[in-house]
């Protein structure tokens, strides 16, 4: 017999909101464009400062891509032997989990490669899969083990995913990607990480965002990463309107509070550092989702801004590259240069898509933080406690 189907909640945003949902409808969005263009003066230039073209590695289309660049690392016999020789050394130490650093996991002929790649996120394309994590010969625990002692040597630094625990005040800094639909109430569910279904394009919080792949789903689940750079080069060459669109404030919320600040960010070159862009959104925060609708006391956003957000998901799905991320694969991903998506999924018995995700940053090559995102940031990275670090083992659903 077949599962009874989840039925979500529709979300029901602010009075004067647009006609826009979280799952992006292209006839909608075509006839927002056709309106607009025909009853607005739409702006033809960019706003000061910005460039009419960004020209690096981090600007990518994925058709072309993946004759260009390989983006997979695999293990080799000689990195597992250390791998697992770490994990020992580790377990040996019998310190918290908070406590896996570079030293307490060592891997002293790894480390150079595992430093490349992140030189590679953070001033090459992007983006780097490492494959071949042997997770069936390892307990759930151990297996966090390895990805968070492989994750040090890239970017030491992990994030606060969520500040409570089971109801306690609590220093999370692993989240379980899974679909929970059919075990808890679906009012609870305020992000699609825990559902089935299609995940849009849209960046997290913090500066690399980092997956394990701990079991792969029956059928579908595809990973999808697309340069947010190409995007901002194909909105400035044809909608320059809408690049001011989204370096304007937008109002949204953050835990309890409600913030206002663009979504996109221009950093002119420096003496230290080259030009960079950084787009920074979660589409589901505008639009609302399954138990999370807009708040109805923030206002409804613009029109402009409607079609903003459907251009940044069709320009981000036309360039995108899709990963064949299958069981024992980490994805690490530059979150201030790339969109990242997911096909919807179907789970079964014997296969249910099971991933596990870090935040992390590198001091060392880590990008300066723009003035609207610190607050954020801080909420991410600030005050954490090694000791009370905690990895949860089972899925749950975050509170924040």
């Amino acid at each position: 017999m077949s599962p009874v189907a989840v039925i979500p909640p529709v979300p029901v945003g602010p009075a004067g909101q647009p006609d826009i949902q979280y799952l992006p409808d292209p006839i909608k969005y075509a006839a927002r464009t056709k309106r607009r263009q025909q009853t607005e003066q739409l702006s033809q230039t960019l706003p000061e400062g910005f460039p009419q073209k960004l020209v690096s590695e981090l600007e990518w289309d994925g058709k072309d891509l993946v004759d260009e660049y390989d983006w997979n690392y695999h293990l080799t016999e000689q990195d597992i032997q250390e791998i697992e020789a770490a994990l020992q050394h580790f377990k040996d130490l019998g310190v918290p989990l908070g406590k896996i650093t570079q030293e307490t996991f060592p891997l002293p002929r790894l480390h150079g490669t595992l430093r490349s790649i992140s030189r590679e996120i953070h001033l090459g394309h992007g983006f780097k899969v490492v494959c071949g994590v042997p997770v069936d010969q390892h307990s759930r625990e151990e297996n966090i083990i390895i990805y968070a002692g492989i994750a040090s040597h890239i970017a030491p630094i992990r994030g606060r995913q969520d500040s409570q625990l089971a109801g306690k005040p609590a220093d999370v800094v692993l989240a379980h990607i899974t679909d929970l639909s059919r075990k808890v109430d679906v009012n609870t569910i305020k992000a699609p990480a825990y559902t089935t279904e299609k995940q849009v394009f849209h960046t997290d919080s913090g500066d690399v965002i980092s997956l394990f792949a701990l079991s792969e789903a029956a059928h579908g689940g595809q990973s999808y990463l697309s340069s947010s750079w190409h995007v901002y080069n194909e909105l400035a060459r044809t909608r320059p309107d809408l690049i001011r669109t989204l370096a304007e404030p937008w109002v949204s919320e953050q835990g309890s509070e409600a913030v206002s600040r663009p979504l996109l960010y221009h950093q002119p070159q420096t003496t230290d550092a080259p030009e960079r862009l950084i787009i920074q959104y979660a589409r589901r925060g505008y639009t609302g989702y399954w138990g999370k609708p807009r708040n109805p006391s923030l206002p409804p956003i613009t029109e402009a801004q409607a079609e903003a957000l459907d251009a940044l998901h069709y320009l981000a799905e036309k360039s995108a590259v899709s990963l064949d991320f299958h069981k024992g694969d980490i994805q690490f991903v530059n979150n201030l240069s790339i969109f990242h998506a997911r096909a919807e999924f179907t789970d079964s018995e014997e296969k249910r898509r099971h991933l596990v995700r870090l935040w992390l940053r590198d001091p060392e090559l880590a990008w300066e933080t723009p003035e609207g995102l610190k607050s954020r940031w801080e909420t991410v990275y600030g005050g954490i406690d090694e000791e009370k670090s905690v990895f949860p083992l089972e899925p749950f659903v975050r509170s924040q």
